[in-house]
């Protein structure tokens, strides 16, 4: 088990396309502290710049927890921090969740046991989510007498503002079940081992799909959601498609279609 000292976040990339980003401090229930937010700065900014070499992303928890969120002694630290001091600390894991949400790659939280507080904001920060029908979530926030604030926007996108009432004031638990209902879990699995199987169908999934589309996508996605569909969304969506369709990975997406092969990118 790690403890301080040891990797508070495991990075492996040994797998050809591939990078899990293990979160390693099982007996805190990989709690978040600064060391460990500044790590996964670190793993997701070194990410950003290996898009051609990894092409899935994958986020999981040792131990018997995905996240519990803030490290307790992290947060009885902070209540003394100054104002400036506190803006700052935050700061860092807002930056985290924003690099984590527009790595070019595929992200996919891979959740069992709790995922509580910021570990909800790691999971609503990816683009996917797989969870264990028995993992379980919660807003947690207030009822430390703080708010889920840098978690907000991701969260929000995932289970949308009228949940959000329910679950950021009243601070409960739900299920997976109830996590898949509002949307901020994709998958629901029986047990880690139909996990690690779905995480594998998706990974294969993701690479017979073209690298620069999926980064291009996206951003897309990004771009357009909460957004009126008028003239200049109209002209930015013709703008986009355009550019793509005169891309090199579109060339060859239609030419392996058409010669009846695969496209350079599949495996």
């Amino acid at each position: 088990m790690a403890d301080e000292g040891e990797d508070l976040v495991l990075l492996n990339t040994t797998r050809e396309g591939v990078a899990v980003i293990t979160l390693n401090r099982p007996r805190v229930h990989n709690a978040f502290n600064p060391d460990v937010i500044a790590r996964l700065n670190e793993i997701c900014e070194d990410m950003e710049h290996d898009a051609d070499r990894i092409r899935v992303v994958m986020i999981e928890g040792a131990g018997p927890s995905f996240s519990a969120g803030a490290d307790l002694a992290w947060m009885r630290a902070a209540a003394d921090y100054t104002a400036h001091d506190n803006r700052e600390d935050a700061g860092g894991m807002a930056e985290m969740l924003r690099r984590l949400s527009t790595l070019p790659q595929v992200t996919i939280a891979l959740v069992h046991g709790a995922a509580m507080a910021g570990g909800c904001g790691l999971v609503s920060a990816c683009d996917i989510a797989i969870a264990t029908k028995t993992a379980s979530f919660a807003l947690s926030e207030v009822r430390l007498g703080i708010i889920p604030a840098v978690i907000s926007p991701y969260v929000i996108r995932a289970i949308g503002a009228r949940a959000a009432h329910r679950y950021f004031l009243t601070a409960e638990r739900f299920d997976g079940a109830t996590a898949h209902a509002l949307g901020l879990v994709h998958i629901l699995v029986d047990d880690q081992p139909a996990l690690a199987q779905e995480s594998e169908r998706l990974v294969q999934q993701v690479f017979s799909c073209a690298p620069g589309a999926i980064a291009a996508a996206k951003d897309l996605i990004r771009s357009v959601a909460g957004r009126p569909i008028d003239s200049h969304l109209i002209a930015d969506t013709a703008r986009r498609i355009a550019e793509r369709r005169s891309s090199d990975e579109a060339k060859e997406g239609l030419a392996a279609f058409l010669e009846k092969r695969k496209p350079k990118w599949a495996t």
